[in-house]
């Protein structure tokens, strides 16, 4: 098989290595233009994994419903009635909703982000109070630093127990005071301390200074009987949440009496909108990056292709000579396309190796940081690998145009060039 030939490869190393410094320039374009496209692919994959590291914890495919006032008379009801959710509601939606994956019902102490006074030892908090079921941490993942969350026995037993946050336990506790197993006071009622949790620099749903009570507690503390004030719901994955966001806006309604036409009186939130606006703008990000990277590496290739021309022809009478010791055009052709590979895979190869470098660097520097979203900047094994064809690709592309080139030479013309 050609491809093995000895001769042949001698042949092309020789070439090539009879200027070096034209063939290291030549390389060059090559160098610079994968060092870009690599740069250009791995920032838009930290960008990338950065979202993802703010997003972590929140499910994507999420979204939060909830009352408010009715903007249309219907029914005999007048406009401006207020919609308050029943703890029914969240069982007649999950039994007739097969979409819903997990369903939250959600309470607040006062007012939606209203302050409540939380006392320990003459010192106060004003915190957020939630009554929640452990099924929210599926949907808004609560990052401990000590404890647990909240469980099941804690909803069937109505424990006054508590989690509180990070900001919370600053404001009553000294700092590296013990803080699971003591108890603060919520409104004249007394909660043990069973997990403490830290921010997760994603989307801040609660805040930070808040505090978890099992919801059955809440509804015997406060006395909120069986309402609730919104709802935490996750979908099935590969479900689109805008379709089941308005089949429960659809079932709430009819319920609740009122109109169809009425999209004010309930109201809710899509958390996967905002997921899928971010992966939208990533996948474009890195699409305009490959797109920038390769017509760089196209201009880097068509460097090699006048190099090559003019090698060519500096080469006549060679070419003339091995034409007329019987060198068909094909053997001629595929040496000058040859040379045109070996020079763009080389280059391409010490681009690469440059480019993971300055990535790495820029992991080291940003990688690890809170605020920049930009996390292991790297370029993947399948990025690489289809760059690097379509590379060589356009490398016997161009290739081919100094080889026709070559093959056109005349014998008995190269032989009389001086």
């Amino acid at each position: 098989m050609w491809l093995f030939d000895r001769d042949l490869w001698r042949e092309v190393f020789n070439t090539l290595s009879k200027n070096m410094f034209r063939t290291f320039l030549t390389m060059l374009g090559v160098i610079f233009a994968m060092v870009i496209l690599m740069l250009l692919l791995g920032s838009a994959n930290g960008m990338s994994n950065g979202f993802d590291k703010i997003f972590a914890g929140t499910a994507s495919n999420s979204l939060f419903v909830w009352g408010q006032s009715t903007s249309e008379p219907y029914k005999g009801f007048e406009r401006g009635r207020r919609i308050n959710f029943r703890l029914e509601d969240a069982s007649i939606l999950k039994e007739q909703i097969p979409e819903i994956e997990v369903l939250a019902p959600r309470i607040e102490l006062g007012s939606h982000r209203s302050i409540v006074s939380v006392y320990r030892k003459g010192r106060t908090s004003g915190s957020s109070v939630y009554g929640d079921y452990p099924e929210i941490d599926e949907i808004t993942k609560k990052k401990l630093v000590e404890g647990r969350f909240l469980n099941q026995l804690d909803i069937e037993d109505s424990k006054k127990v508590c989690v509180i946050g990070e900001e919370t336990y600053k404001l009553l506790f000294d700092k590296g005071e013990k803080v699971i197993g003591e108890e603060i006071r919520i409104n004249g009622v007394f909660f043990q301390v069973v997990g403490m949790y830290k921010p997760n620099n994603n989307i801040n749903i609660d805040g930070e200074n808040a505090v978890f009570i099992p919801f059955s507690t809440f509804q015997k503390s406060f006395g909120s009987g069986d309402r609730m004030g919104w709802m935490a719901i996750s979908v099935e994955k590969n479900t689109p949440v805008p379709i089941v966001e308005s089949e429960i806006k659809k079932l709430l309604k009819n319920k609740y009496d009122v109109s169809p036409q009425d999209e004010r009186a309930i109201g809710s939130f899509d958390m996967s909108e905002i997921f899928n606006n971010i992966s939208a703008f990533t996948m474009v990000l890195k699409g305009f990056s490959f797109f920038i990277g390769i017509f760089t590496l196209l201009a880097g290739v068509i460097a090699i292709s006048n190099i090559l021309l003019i090698t060519v022809k500096e080469r006549t009478k060679e070419i003339g000579v091995r034409r007329a010791l019987g060198a068909t055009p094909r053997i001629v052709k595929r040496q000058i396309v040859l040379e045109a590979i070996v020079l763009t895979a080389f280059a391409g190869l010490i681009g690469f190796a440059i480019s993971v470098g300055i990535l790495m660097m820029l992991d080291a520097k940003w990688g690890s940081g809170e605020d920049f979203p930009f996390i292991n900047p790297m370029v993947g094994v399948a990025q690489f690998l289809f760059s690097f064809i379509l590379m060589v690709g356009l490398s016997v592309l161009i290739g081919l145009i100094p080889a026709n080139r070559a093959v056109k030479i005349r014998p008995i013309e190269a032989l009389r060039e001086e």
